[in-house]
Formats: C-alpha cells, sequence, structure tokens
C-alpha cells in the first residue's frame, strides 16, 4: 500500500544550481539489498522510505552480494509494487569498481562504463536511470574519455544526469569543466562525508559551490560508528567485527574513539535525538551536504532515522561543541 500523505514530512533541496530536488535523505541499497539478504525484508524498506517520502534510491553495479543482485532486487520491487510511480523516483547507480572479470570490469574506460550502465538498466528493468555516476577516478583513463562517455549517456537518454564519486578537487572541477564544454551538467558528487571524515572540507566543498554540483553524502554515520552501536564493545557480526571492511574494523575503535562518542551521544540527548539523528542532521547543515544516504538493515531504522527532521538546527555552540569534542 502506497501512502497519499508521503510528501508531507520530508525536506526537498535544490540539487546544486539545477533544477532537480531531492530529499534530505535518500535510501542507499549498498548492503542489506542483495540476494544474499531475504527479499521481503528488502522489499519493506524500499517501500517504507518511499512512503516517507525518501523518492530517491541509490544503487551501484556490484552491490550486492552477489555482484548486480542488489539492483536485480531493486528493479522486481519497481516491477511488482513501484510501476506506476516511476515519474516520481529518482533512481541512481554507479559504476567503477570490480564488478566483473577481465579489463573492462572496473575503472573507467569508455567499454567499462556504457557496458556496465546497459547491463544495470536491464538488472533494474529500466529505460534509463536519473543519474549515473563514475564511482571512483581512473588515472589510467584520460579524464576526457570517461567524461564523454557520461555525456554520450545523456545524449542517448540512458542518465538524465550524472554525477561523479570519490572524486579529488581538482579531478571533480576538471570534470566539471569538461562536461560543460560538452553541453551536459556534472549534477552531483558523492562523497564520504560524516563528523569523524571531513574531507571534503579540505576544498571539495569549494569546488562544489563554484560549479553548482550538488552533493550526496555516503557513509555518514561511519558504518555504524555514530551509533551507540559499540559503545558497550563490538557486537559480534557487526562491520566492525569484518576485518575486511575497508571503512571500519575493530582496531579502528579505540579508547578515545569511544569516549568521543559517548559524549557526542550525550549532546544528542540534550537536543532531544538519538545519535544517529543528529550525525545524519548535521551533515545536511548548512555548509554540509544536500543529502545523506540512509542504509538499513530493517524498516524500522528508517522509520526512525528520518525523525531527524523534526530537528534540524544546530546552534552555534552545539556545533563549536562537535567540534571540540571531535578535537
Amino acid at each position: 500500500m502506497i501512502a497519499n500523505n508521503r510528501y508531507e514530512n520530508m525536506s526537498y533541496v535544490k540539487c546544486g544550481d539545477s533544477g532537480l530536488y531531492l530529499p534530505k535523505l535518500c535510501l542507499g541499497i549498498w548492503n542489506n539489498f542483495g540476494k544474499a539478504y531475504p527479499y521481503e525484508n528488502s522489499r519493506e524498506m524500499i517501500l517504507t522510505a518511499f512512503n516517507l517520502g525518501i523518492n530517491h534510491i541509490d544503487a551501484a553495479n556490484n552491490y550486492g552480494p552477489p555482484p548486480g543482485s542488489a539492483e536485480e532486487v531493486l528493479g522486481e520491487v519497481l516491477k511488482r509494487d513501484l510501476k506506476g510511480y516511476r515519474d516520481e523516483l529518482v533512481i541512481t547507480t554507479k559504476a567503477g569498481y570490480e564488478m566483473w572479470d577481465g579489463p573492462y570490469g572496473n575503472w573507467g574506460s569508455r567499454k567499462s562504463l556504457m557496458t556496465s550502465l546497459d547491463q544495470s538498466l536491464k538488472r533494474m528493468q529500466l529505460d534509463y536511470v536519473d543519474i549515473f555516476y563514475h564511482h571512483r577516478r581512473d588515472e589510467n583513463t584520460p579524464l576526457e574519455e570517461t567524461m564523454g562517455a557520461l555525456a554520450d549517456m545523456v545524449r542517448q537518454g540512458k542518465a538524465l544526469y550524472v554525477g561523479v564519486s570519490n572524486y579529488n578537487a581538482e579531478d571533480t572541477r576538471k570534470a566539471s569543466r569538461m562536461l560543460k564544454d560538452l553541453g551536459v551538467k556534472l549534477l552531483i558528487h558523492q562523497p564520504r562525508y560524516n563528523m569523524f571524515c571531513r574531507i571534503p572540507e579540505q576544498g571539495l566543498f569549494d569546488v562544489l559551490k563554484q560549479e553548482g554540483i550538488g552533493s550526496v553524502a555516503f557513509c555518514p554515520l561511519e558504518q555504524g560508528l555514530l551509533t551507540t552501536k559499540y559503545i558497550a564493545g563490538i557486537p559480534k557480526g557487526s562491520r566492525a567485527d569484518n576485518q575486511n571492511c575497508p571503512f571500519l574494523n575493530g582496531e579502528d575503535i579505540t579508547a578515545e574513539v569511544l569516549d568521543k562518542v559517548i559524549q557526542l551521544n550525550e549532546l544528542a540527548k540534550e537536543r532531544g535525538q538519538s545519535l544517529p539523528q543528529m550525525a545524519l542532521a548535521w551533515d545536511v547543515r548548512e555548509g554540509g551536504v544536500t543529502s545523506v544516504l540512509l542504509g538499513a538493515s530493517r524498516k524500522e531504522q528508517i522509520i526512525e532515522n528520518v525523525k531527524m527532521l523534526e530537528n534540524q538546527k544546530f546552534t552555534a555552540d552545539e556545533l563549536a561543541r562537535i567540534d571540540e569534542i571531535l578535537g
């Protein structure tokens, strides 16, 4: 059942200087949406998000496991439950990390990106995506080739907009200028950004503002570190318990880090929020990102985290206190 009041409580923001509005929270299907997970749980999360006004769903070619299966699951939900709502949805995907064997299943060549988009469209049972991202910079491929491929995707009608992810500030500026010369807008950048990871503040945000590019942050909760999950220790089976997790493992969770998390949690309580709600609100504060990618393993997490919209403002004292806690 699709809720008739789904747009009443969500906030929507212009993406850069484009005409596209994005919800402040979008649903990322990086984890917990592949065929290794129960289909009904994935379906429930996607429909719960849509009913709460989260009409932006973010995928990538290699999300799973197995790779590609998150897009397939999304495609089934779109076909069975949301077919009549396609024009209300912003569906995004990416390519640039390893997807299939051989020299073309990775990086940023025209061959790799054009082929990958075609495969993604088949898996999601779509004619086009709203945004296609190059997932990471490929130093072995001329930037002109990568941007030329993105521009042609727009011209062919397979993507309405294009973006980049994990690009540094200077390459983002170059990519934006190249696309502009080709008559295509670089709509959006997807960086890793949260209270602990502030790399985009070191030049990238300046470029995005100058070029009129929007942004959506991944890992806004630092793989669960900006929750209360690890305060009492590392739970068995959590991401920090997995030594292969590229963004967080047990060695990162020191006594010093936990002390900071505890102090942040106390501030969140003073604000009448959970720590995840405060962390999400901090990401989209003035001077932050356009939108944040919300990951989830069950629908209740989505419902709870959307409540961050009830308190998105920070006082100058609160922002200073956060910076003081984090050093």
